[in-house]
């Protein structure tokens, strides 16, 4: 679980497509869900986030860390996992993505050697490890970086 991957819970909000201020049969007429008077209910209510004046929240608290404009996001793969080519099958990137080994391959394919490989490949990556490296050429299979 991530703060990006939170939802609320099905059914508990409401659609925002709603139309205030149409009558009391409406059920939202008259105010129109502003209560009475304040700066809240005019046009033109300050931001989200807006304090007053007083020096807001999320500029209050310090800055933290450091994002590497140069960051590479490298999708690492197991030599276990391309067990299920057929033998003499040309594995590149195309080829994991339609087996769906790789949903998005970002900034490149790292092929790793975790695990043993049975079969004789043509495999086609941005990186090998060198146990990765070893163990296809053991077999017979050829590891070309592109």
């Amino acid at each position: 679980m991530e703060l990006s991957n939170l939802r609320p819970a099905e059914g508990s909000t409401k659609s925002d497509n709603f139309r205030r201020g149409r009558g009391h049969g409406s059920g939202n007429g008259k105010t129109a869900g502003k209560g009475h008077k304040g700066q809240k209910a005019r046009s033109g209510a300050p931001r989200p986030g807006f304090e007053g004046g007083q020096m807001p929240l999320y500029r209050r608290i310090p800055k933290r860390g450091f994002t590497c404009p140069s960051h590479k996001d490298i999708v690492g793969i197991n030599l276990s996992v391309l067990d299920r080519f057929e033998d003499g099958a040309v594995v590149d990137i195309d080829a994991l993505i339609e087996t769906g080994i790789v949903r998005n391959p970002k900034d490149g394919v790292k092929i790793l050697g975790n695990g043993e490989i049975t079969k004789k490949l043509t495999v086609k990556a941005n990186a090998f490890s060198e146990s990765a490296k070893e163990k296809i050429e053991a077999i017979g299979g050829t590891a070309e970086v592109i």
